[in-house]
């Protein structure tokens, strides 16, 4: 035997023996359910229960003078029963009582991670890694990261190209620090502005926000989850959570199986098909079933006729929920019926940590039950590849996490997002008038443009409408801010000087609105929702938005109608800007302002964004996710509905419809063609051609809405099918073309059933959905 030989069997003879040595479980090259299935039959019943636990994170480290180190309570809790995630590690913010000072930036976050994760895997009996997730709604809420607008925002860019760099961003900047999840896209379909959590969703249509979110989530997983750039995506809230009776969150939705499949769990298939890495359950009920303990949408429809192969997140103690929702008589009943229903871990920890073990003792459950979470999480481990590589790099976090380009992006996004609702030919403005008037509690706030999830932040990194202006403006131009009152507060206001600013300038820049900033006097229930207090004779904060803040109107609070009366009664040119997490009431603005936008939270550089749309560096191009009621007696009001009859006092159309947005330019609408589809996937084609006639660059936003004129059951009149954002220079033209297919042109049958029926459809083009330009009918046939 040659000496090549002799190497060669020394090499597979070690190869062999190391392998015997080393468990499959930690083998990368063994296929991943071979992985598990070993990993699985290793694991004890507390380390099982364990891995279904993922607990409050912020109190798992410890900053010392020689850094960040694990506390003695994350010691604790990992070696009664290693957990298998961590919530919110490195989230600050009033809850979590992480400040600047006192929590981390994107470096020692990054140590922080490495250290939890170091001694999960060194000193556990089978080092098995931990998931840390992560809030990511509009950016990872951490200190030192870029915040981006929040969702209503993100939406009204119609763009699904810049959503997924977006969302590759953002799971970066958190996969950076450590992160394995990210919890985001919310795809809850919203139709109650009362609601405190509206502004984290992409608004009331679900294509719209199925396009988009599923855009976001993409952009955050990558084609692979390990490559240390991207993270699982967990979708939120399973479901119909964003139209609660009365506004309350986390009230019952009532729904029927129909509109349920439709409108409210469209986004979510489709994103499980795309993919989607995880899913979380929402606190409302459904016909009286806890959506935590659903198992007809949580086993049946998500796992065997959709084919998700994730892992499912209960809400932060919903599964305490159930026992609060008399579906169960004790929190041990609540576990079985989330357990046996399909969630898989317990965000919060608690309810399937001091449970389970007695429900499988009394055979409640079976260990079944529990091995299949406890498979659905090790995969994702395992794709993850956590057991390969565990730990990131702080110095490359530091140096990538709020990069330029980051910033840069968004700004990008809060541009495009900014929605200009009126204009009598104010805008843009020249940079080089004499005196700007910047007035309003939102001008120069930069917590109020920012959102809900927004960890605290250093004030050079914000640009506010103030800063935007100053920053855009020529040195000759003097611009005077006077905040003239609050968002709630009406123990102090300075209206007069307010006004005698207004009067002394050449044009006005009012910003109202509301807010989702917490603060540390704001008290907070076990789930991180804000409480209201009724309390009087104290200064009231502006939050009037955000989780657990619901309201009864739609008004602007506080003096701000005052002030905007007041303001528009000068004669002066004034331009209204409403930052808001919902649609609030519009109409005085809409009636006495010459120019009217709204741009919700745009995030941190929500206030150059705005400048560059009010003096024309950039042509706006925004259009509504929701529809802007005239008031609160239209609720619930969506496009769907179709034209609504007159009340007695109002209208019963909204004040700006959805897909609504003016421009700087104009564009005409022409040479629609409608041809027969040739294939499966493609039924029908729909193309017209846009022309820019303005004397402006600009975008378009052009959108394709269908009905279904005569059908087995009752459809909606009008039903936006899809929507292209474009570029044209002026006196470009541009043939934009849209396909029907199966998926488009479906209905919920009788027997609720998904099909496509023969019929005569109507095709409607247009700029809004009370905006057609163009219209025309074609016939499917059997």
């Amino acid at each position: 035997m040659n000496i090549k030989s002799v190497l060669t069997t020394c090499f597979v003879i070690c190869a062999v023996h190391v392998s015997a040595q080393t468990p499959l479980y930690k083998q990368s090259s063994a296929p991943v359910e071979s992985r598990v299935k070993d990993l699985l039959g290793r694991m004890t019943v507390d380390e099982k229960i364990g891995q279904l636990c993922c607990p409050l994170g912020w109190e798992m480290y410890t900053k010392t003078s020689k850094g960040v180190v694990p506390s003695e309570l994350y010691k604790e809790r990992m070696s009664a029963a290693p957990i298998g995630s961590f919530w919110a590690v490195l989230r600050a913010d009033p809850w979590t009582q992480k400040t600047l000072e006192t929590g981390l930036n994107p470096q020692s976050g990054a140590k922080a991670l490495n250290a939890l994760q170091k001694y999960a895997i060194d000193s556990t009996r089978l080092g098995i890694p931990i998931l840390f997730a992560e809030e990511c709604p509009h950016g990872h809420m951490a200190i030192g990261t870029t915040v981006f607008p929040t969702s209503l925002a993100q939406a009204s860019t119609w763009d699904k190209e810049l959503m997924y760099k977006m969302g590759e961003t953002i799971a970066l900047e958190a996969r950076l620090q450590g992160a394995n999840i990210g919890y985001g896209p919310v795809l809850d379909i919203a139709r109650e502005p009362r609601w405190s959590r509206m502004e984290e969703t992409f608004g009331e249509d679900p294509v719209l926000t199925s396009t988009l979110g599923v855009a976001f989530m993409k952009g955050m997983q990558g084609e692979v989850q390990n490559d240390g750039k991207h993270l699982f995506s967990t979708l939120k809230h399973f479901a119909a959570y964003g139209i609660p009776e009365s506004g309350h969150n986390g009230a019952r939705a009532n729904v029927g199986m129909r509109q349920l499949f439709s409108d409210y769990l469209h986004p979510f298939k489709k994103a499980v098909e795309a993919g989607a890495g995880t899913i979380m359950t929402s606190y409302n009920s459904i016909d009286g079933v806890p959506c935590t303990a659903n198992k007809y949408l949580l086993s049946d429809i998500l796992r065997k006729e959709w084919g998700f192969n994730g892992f499912v997140y209960s809400d932060l103690s919903s599964i305490e929920g159930i026992t609060g929702a008399r579906v169960a008589q004790n929190h041990k009943e609540a576990s079985v019926l989330a357990l046996k229903a399909g969630v898989d871990m317990d965000l919060g920890g608690n309810a399937y940590g001091k449970n389970l073990r007695q429900a499988l003792k009394e055979k409640l459950i079976g260990m079944q039950d529990i091995d299949r979470a406890v498979a659905n999480i090790l995969r994702l481990k395992f794709r993850m590849g956590l057991f390969e590589n565990p730990y990131v790099s702080p110095e490359k976090a530091g140096r990538t996490v709020r990069s330029r380009a980051h910033k840069e992006l968004a700004r990008q996004v809060a541009r495009k997002g900014v929605v200009l609702l009126k204009n009598e030919g104010i805008l843009p403005l020249s940079k080089q008038l004499k005196s700007i008037a910047v007035i309003g509690p939102n001008a120069d706030n930069m917590y109020n443009q920012l959102g809900d999830y927004t960890a605290p932040q250093e004030r050079k990194e914000i640009t506010t409408v103030l800063d935007g202006i100053r920053n855009t403006v020529s040195a000759s131009t003097q611009v005077t801010y006077v905040k003239g009152c609050a968002i709630r507060d009406t123990t102090a206001h300075h209206i007069p000087a307010a006004v005698e600013a207004a009067q002394k300038a050449d044009a006005v820049v009012l910003v109202v609105g509301g807010s989702s900033a917490r603060d540390f006097k704001t008290k907070y229930i076990e789930t991180g929702a804000a409480t209201v207090t009724q309390e009087e004779n104290q200064q009231l904060s502006d939050m009037e938005c955000g989780e657990g803040y619901d309201r009864s109107t739609l008004k602007l609070l506080g003096y701000q109608e005052k002030l905007m009366e007041a303001i528009t009664s000068t004669g002066k040119p004034v331009i209204v800007i409403y930052i808001q997490g919902r649609p609030l009431n519009m109409n005085l603005a809409a009636e006495k302002a010459q120019a009217l936008l709204t741009a919700w939270y745009p995030g941190e550089q929500g206030g150059a964004a705005i400048a560059d749309v009010l003096f024309g560096d950039y042509n706006p191009a925004g259009r509504l996710p929701v529809s802007i009621p005239r008031s609160e007696g239209q609720l619930p009001l969506f496009y769907s509905q179709g034209e609504q009859r007159s009340y007695v006092e109002e209208a019963g159309t909204p004040l700006y419809a959805f897909g609504y947005g003016l421009s700087y330019t104009q564009f005409d609408y022409s040479h629609l063609k409608l041809e027969k589809g040739n294939s499966p996937d493609i039924l029908q084609k729909v193309s017209c051609t846009i022309t820019n006639i303005g004397d402006r660059d600009g975008e378009e936003v052009v959108q394709l809405y269908i009905c279904d004129k005569v059908a087995s059951v009752s459809q909606a009149p009008i039903l936006l099918k899809g929507f292209r954002r474009i570029f044209l220079k002026k006196g470009e033209s541009k043939q934009v073309t849209f396909t029907l297919g199966k998926e488009e042109l479906s209905l919920y049958n009788m027997e609720m059933k998904q099909v496509v029926e023969p019929g005569e459809f109507k095709v409607m083009v247009g700029t809004a959905s009370n905006d057609i330009r163009l219209d025309g009918e074609f016939t499917l046939t059997p």
